[in-house]
C-alpha cells in the first residue's frame, strides 16, 4: 500500500513544480515575441536587422518604422490585453466558483461594446471641441467608459449592507448583457455602410491599430489590475470551500470581492478598449492550466498571464501570415483555435470541469 507521502506531493516538491511551469512559460512568452517582431506585412525581419546592428550598420528608416512603430508596440499591446483577458478569467471562475465565468460576466464586455458602437454611430454629433480632444482614441475611451459604468451599476445593484451576492451579480450580468445588446442593435440598425463596417472589425477584435498613444493610455491600468488579481490567490483558493468557510480561516470575503470585480473591469476594460472585442483567451486559458497544474490560485493567477499573452500573441502572428498581405482579425483566430481546445477540454473531463 502507498503512503501518504507517495499519493500527496511534498510543499517543497509542489513549489518546484510551480517554478519549472512559470520558467516554462516564461521562456514561451519569450519565443512567441521573438516571433511576433520576426514577421509581418513587410519582408523586414528581426533577424536581419540584428545583423545588421552586430555588422555596425545603421538601419533604414522603413526598418526603424516597422520594428520602433509598428511591431513593438503591437507587440506590447498583445502582451497586455492576453495577460489581462486571461487573469482576468480566472479570477472570475475562481470568484464565481463557476468554469463558464469569464471577463464578460460582470457586465464589462457588454458595456465597452456599446460604448464603442456609441462612439461610431453617434460620435460625429459630439462636440467639435470633444472630437478634438479625443482624436482617433474616441472609441477606445468610450469603450473603457461603457465598461467601467456597467461594472458600476451591477455593482450597486447586486451590492446590499456592505455585503456583495455573487448569485445577484451573476443574474444582474446576463440582464444587463441583454439591455447592452439591445441598445447595441438599435445603434446598428441605424448606421451607414461605413459605420457598420467600423462595428464589424471591432467586434471581431485586432491588434492592427496599434500605438504607444494606446499603449501608455492602457498599460497602467492594465498592470495596476494585474497587481491587484495576483494578490487574490489566497482568498480565492479559501473561497473555492465557501465563503462561510473562508472567513472562519480570516479571509476578508467582501474585500476580496470588490477587489476581484474592480481589477477584472480594468484590465478587461482598458483592454477591450484597445483591441475590440477578444474572445476565448479568458476561458481557456484558466482551463488549460488547472487542467494540467493544478487549482491553486498562487500560481495559476501569474502563469495565466503568461499564458494569455503568449497565446494571444501567436494568435495575431497567425493573423498576420495566414492570409498576407492582408490581416485576418485576431478575434477569429482565438475563436478558431479556442473553441475546439476548450470543447476537448470538456469532452476529457466529460463536462465537469472542476476549479
Amino acid at each position: 500500500m502507498a503512503s501518504m507521502t507517495e499519493i500527496i506531493p511534498a510543499p517543497r516538491d509542489r513549489l518546484a513544480r510551480a517554478r519549472a511551469v512559470h520558467w516554462m512559460l516564461a521562456g514561451a512568452l519569450a519565443l512567441a515575441c521573438i516571433a511576433s517582431l520576426e514577421v509581418g506585412a513587410t519582408d523586414v525581419t528581426l533577424s536581419a536587422m540584428l545583423a545588421k546592428i552586430l555588422q555596425g550598420q545603421a538601419l533604414s528608416h522603413m526598418e526603424q518604422v516597422v520594428l520602433f512603430d509598428i511591431r513593438l508596440p503591437r507587440l506590447a499591446m498583445g502582451v497586455l490585453v492576453g495577460a489581462a483577458l486571461a487573469v482576468s478569467g480566472a479570477a472570475m471562475q475562481g470568484l464565481f466558483r463557476n468554469p463558464l465565468a469569464d471577463p464578460g460576466i460582470v457586465g464589462v464586455g457588454a458595456g465597452a461594446g456599446l460604448g464603442a458602437i456609441l462612439a461610431i454611430v453617434l460620435g460625429a454629433l459630439l462636440p467639435v471641441w470633444l472630437i478634438d480632444l479625443t482624436g482617433n482614441q474616441l472609441t477606445p475611451f468610450a469603450a473603457f467608459l461603457g465598461g467601467w459604468g456597467a461594472t458600476i451599476l451591477l455593482y450597486k445593484v447586486s451590492t446590499r449592507h456592505g455585503r456583495t451576492s455573487v448569485a445577484t451579480m451573476l443574474l444582474a450580468g446576463i440582464a444587463l448583457g441583454a439591455l447592452a445588446g439591445a441598445l447595441s442593435g438599435i445603434l446598428v440598425y441605424v448606421a451607414d455602410d461605413r459605420q457598420l463596417r467600423d462595428l464589424t472589425f471591432w467586434g471581431l477584435g485586432s491588434l492592427a491599430g496599434a500605438s504607444w498613444a494606446k499603449v501608455l493610455g492602457a498599460g497602467p491600468m492594465i498592470l495596476l489590475a494585474l497587481g491587484a488579481a495576483m494578490m487574490l490567490g489566497r482568498g480565492l483558493n479559501g473561497l473555492a470551500l465557501g465563503e462561510a468557510t473562508a472567513a472562519h480561516i480570516g479571509i476578508d470575503v467582501q474585500r476580496m470581492k470588490s477587489i476581484a470585480i474592480l481589477a477584472v473591469a480594468g484590465a478587461t476594460g482598458a483592454a477591450v478598449a484597445v483591441s475590440g472585442g477578444i474572445g476565448f483567451i479568458g476561458i481557456v486559458v484558466p482551463h488549460l492550466l488547472r487542467l494540467g497544474f493544478g487549482p491553486d490560485h498562487r500560481t495559476l493567477l501569474p502563469n495565466a498571464a503568461l499564458m494569455g499573452a503568449t497565446l494571444l500573441i501567436l494568435a495575431d502572428v497567425i493573423a498576420r501570415v495566414v492570409i498576407a498581405p492582408a490581416e485576418l482579425p485576431i478575434g477569429i483566430v482565438t475563436a478558431v483555435l479556442g473553441a475546439p481546445v476548450f470543447l476537448w477540454i470538456l469532452l476529457k473531463r466529460k463536462g465537469l470541469v472542476e476549479l
